[in-house]
């Protein structure tokens, strides 16, 4: 096997520029669109903060449902290249009826770029996965390198929809994520002739049967054999014990993603009202601060994952499950800055624009700690039989926390004190963190053997 700062990139599979300038586009629109959306609902439509929130919560949640319905379907009634094209499309004409003024077209567009993206998101990780059947030794360097184009689109995104969105006009700016999100599909069109014809096939069903069963092999009756150590019981146990784990994680990720994702809703209104973005004379559009995540995740993420690595040598890696504590724990630590935020911003004064800057650098790091983790917790701890079902879970409760982050959001103006709103999320952060932890300290000897198993 290569040795990490070995490998290059003409030592990836060919067609890799393909599907990450495909990605980059594609998540370039999504997140230019998602920078200015609650903006353009309080700011152009009208809407209360909490009618703002509740729709914002509806969409982003809806986004990471469809993903479990869009796969199901791809992989049972679509080829892999239809599903691309079909979420391109779907995806590209929502964001088109974004640009026109008329609130039908405008949920119209939100709807089509929910559904288009339960095809499309699926499909193109399945495609790059797939780019290393006959290299998997360089798979996780690949995904690396993929999860780089979709940071990066989220940076150009904001900066691009929220300038034009902001600045000029709102439609400008869903029209901009549009022309993204048209680049991405000539990208793919002119680009995917150099993906290798068998990232296309699909398994067989026989074959999907054969490598989702799980078998143990009993002695015949009559047989001087001894019986196994490992029987039925033991394995529907072990199984129930891998479910149970996932789903644990699962649901304390809600507890992540419901404070998260106030960087696009409440975060986001509170860099519109309240913080002074004037930098060398010139106002920051208050969208634009939603590329400082993508950013950090682009310079920070190596350097969380070399430290996991140098962890890792030195026997000192955090379990998935400490990680996880860690993350809830950075997460309050970001909203208590806004708690110290808020409560200058009651004065009457604008904010320093270093308030935000340091809450996002918390949020990130606590991101890197959870959400690349639990995606590999989920794929490595997984049965082979239920692997699909329990992604889809944890997608799931991705789409739950995404639903209360936009219900919540409403509630900033409504609690009595900015204070009390930021207040709360450092509270249920910190207790989700405490408590998982006790979950930990009380199933320790269980929990440990399971991950030494998935390793």
């Amino acid at each position: 096997m290569a040795e990490p700062h070995q490998i290059q990139l003409k030592d990836h599979p060919k067609g890799i520029s393909t599907l990450f300038l495909t990605e980059m586009w594609e998540r370039l629109s999504f997140y230019g669109m998602r920078a200015i959306l609650v903006l353009y609902l309080v700011g152009s439509l009208g809407l209360t903060d909490k009618d703002a929130g509740i729709i914002y919560g509806y969409y982003t949640s809806f986004v990471y449902l469809t993903p479990v319905i869009g796969g199901y379907i791809t992989d049972r009634f679509l080829s892999y290249r239809f599903a691309i094209y079909l979420g391109s499309i779907l995806m590209l004409f929502g964001h088109l009826s974004l640009a026109i003024s008329k609130l039908e077209f405008f949920y119209l567009g939100l709807f089509l770029i929910a559904v288009g993206n339960g095809f499309f998101k699926p499909t193109i990780s399945t495609i790059f996965g797939r780019l290393y059947l006959e290299k998997p030794n360089l798979r996780d360097s690949g995904f690396t390198i993929f999860y780089m184009g979709i940071n990066l689109g989220g940076l150009l995104g904001p900066i691009i929809a929220g300038s034009l969105g902001e600045k000029v006009d709102w439609h400008l700016g869903f029209l901009s994520a549009g022309v993204g999100m048209a680049i991405g599909i000539l990208v793919f069109y002119f680009g995917s002739h150099s993906l290798p014809s068998f990232v296309w096939k699909k398994e067989t069903k026989d074959k999907q049967k054969q490598t989702s069963e799980v078998s143990v092999s009993l002695p015949s009756k009559g047989s001087n054999q001894s019986p196994p150590t490992f029987g039925n019981a033991q394995v529907h146990q072990e199984v129930f014990a891998k479910v149970s784990l996932i789903g644990l994680l699962s649901f304390f990720s809600i507890f992540f993603w419901m404070a998260f994702e106030q960087m696009g809703t409440s975060l986001n209104l509170f860099a519109l009202r309240h913080t002074d973005r004037s930098f060398f004379g010139w106002e920051v559009p208050a969208s634009l601060l939603q590329s400082l995540n993508p950013l950090m995740i682009l310079v920070f993420g190596p350097m969380v994952s070399g430290l996991w690595m140098h962890l890792a040598q030195s026997k000192k890696n955090p379990n998935p499950i400490l990680k996880f504590v860690i993350s809830l724990v950075l997460l309050g630590i970001g909203f208590l800055v806004m708690v110290f935020a808020a409560r200058e911003a009651e004065t009457g004064v604008s904010v320093s624009l270093l308030f935000l800057v340091s809450v996002y650098f918390w949020n990130t790091v606590s991101e890197l700690c959870l959400s690349p983790v639990g995606l590999s917790f989920v794929s490595k701890m997984a049965p082979v039989r239920f692997a699909s079902l329990l992604m889809g879970i944890w997608f799931l409760s991705t789409a739950f926390g995404h639903y209360a982050a936009g219900i919540l959001s409403g509630y900033q103006k409504e609690w009595g004190s900015m204070v009390h709103f930021y207040g709360f999320f450092v509270l249920v952060s910190w207790f989700a963190a405490l408590v998982l932890y006790g979950i930990y300290l009380w199933k320790r000897k269980t929990i440990e053997r399971l991950l030494l198993d998935a390793t």
